[in-house]
Order: structure tokens, then C-alpha cells, then sequence
């Protein structure tokens, strides 16, 4: 843990973040690395897919950015695709960020992201898991990983989903915690919009500017 500066956060610590004992089994404890106190600030939670469009990459820096300039924290799980660009978007409006791992701390996944995450870090930003040291980034970890990204979270805005993408199930999480969902609506000939523009039909709140969301949530 000292090799790795990493602290943990106990169910029973007053640090412990207030939203995530309000959800549907809580972890345990968190490991964590960075600025903890980020756990408890106002938090928008940014998801969507591992190989987003030009569009899907913009719109992510874009909504991160200007919600990171107004004092919001994003978190995301440091995913490729539109989980790294919405950590870039935070790092680029020197605001803050919150990265959830499947893994323990001491792996980053993927490795090309090692990069990103000393960035987080170096930012006053945060690096968190329930998983201990050791932990290798098994599938089966990161759905589980999926409901702290929308836990800590007042919403949780959807860039970019094919039919079947994971990303819908940290909307499930968000739905099921009575979280809002937020959606930029895409290309209806792009099948990385065929999930998101489905959401906004059975409900989601679409959203053109970043505006929308501080409203729909503050």
C-alpha cells in the first residue's frame, strides 16, 4: 500500500462517500489513490463506448470540460474510447476527476492509459476500486465497476452506445440508484447511436450543451 500511496476507505469511515451508502450493495470498502475528498463534491458521471466517432470524442471533451470548469467532478472508468476523453476534458479545464478501475490499483487497464491515470493523479484528481492489490481486470469485475461510476454520481450523461453496449448497464445502475440519465443524441446511420437514441425514446433526458445537465441535476 505505501509502495503504491494507496489508502482505504472502510463502509464505517466517515470519509466513506455519502451516495454510495445510499445504493444497492454498497462495496465494502474503497481503495483509493489521490484526492479522497473528491468522493463527496458534486460528481456527473460521463460513459459510453470503447470506439467512439470523431462526434462521440468531442462531445465527451466537450461536456466534460465545461462541466469540470464549473467546479463538477467527472468520473468515468478509464476505459478507451469515451471514458479517456472525458477524463481529458477535465484534465484540460484543470478541473477534477474521478477514475473507477476493475482492477486493483496497482494495474492499469488498459495499459496505454497508464499515462491518463498519472495525469488524474498529478491533477488533484482520484483513482478508485473495490478491489484489492492483485486484482487482475477480469470481465466479470467490470459491470460490478459499473455502479460506483453511477453511485457516486448525481447523473450520468451517455455519449455514444451501440445496441448492446456495457455502457447500458451503468444506465441500469443509474436508473435503479434514481439517478438522471442524460443522452447526446447521435447519427441515426451510426450504430454507436442505435443505444443512445433508444434511451431518449423510452425517456432519457436529451441534451445539446452542457447547460442542460447543471440544470437537470443543480
Amino acid at each position: 500500500m505505501k509502495k503504491y500511496e494507496e489508502r482505504i476507505i472502510e463502509y464505517a469511515d466517515i470519509l466513506y462517500p455519502d451516495k454510495l451508502r445510499e445504493i444497492k450493495n454498497p462495496p465494502v470498502r474503497l481503495y483509493t489513490k489521490g484526492n479522497i475528498e473528491l468522493l463527496n463534491k458534486k460528481c456527473i458521471s460521463i460513459v459510453g463506448c470503447r470506439e467512439p466517432s470523431i462526434y462521440g470524442e468531442k462531445a465527451a471533451k466537450y461536456f466534460s470540460y465545461n462541466l469540470a470548469k464549473n467546479n463538477i467532478c467527472i468520473v468515468s472508468g478509464l476505459a478507451k474510447g469515451i471514458d479517456s476523453e472525458a477524463h481529458l476534458g477535465a484534465i484540460y479545464a484543470k478541473g477534477l476527476t474521478t477514475a473507477v478501475l476493475g482492477n486493483g490499483l496497482d494495474t492499469i487497464y488498459p495499459k496505454e492509459n497508464k499515462e491518463l491515470a498519472n495525469m488524474i493523479i498529478n491533477q488533484g484528481g482520484t483513482i478508485i476500486s473495490e478491489y484489492p492489490l492483485g486484482t487482475t481486470p477480469e470481465r466479470m469485475n467490470f459491470p460490478a465497476r459499473n455502479r460506483i461510476v453511477s453511485g457516486l454520481s448525481t447523473g450520468t450523461l451517455v455519449i455514444e452506445a451501440k445496441e448492446k453496449s456495457g455502457t447500458l448497464i451503468t444506465v441500469d445502475f443509474a436508473l435503479e440508484q434514481g439517478k438522471e440519465v442524460f443522452v447526446v443524441p447521435g447519427n441515426i446511420n451510426s450504430i454507436n447511436s442505435v443505444g443512445t437514441n433508444r434511451l431518449i425514446k423510452e425517456g432519457a433526458k436529451l441534451v445539446s450543451c452542457y447547460e442542460d445537465i447543471i440544470k437537470g441535476c443543480y
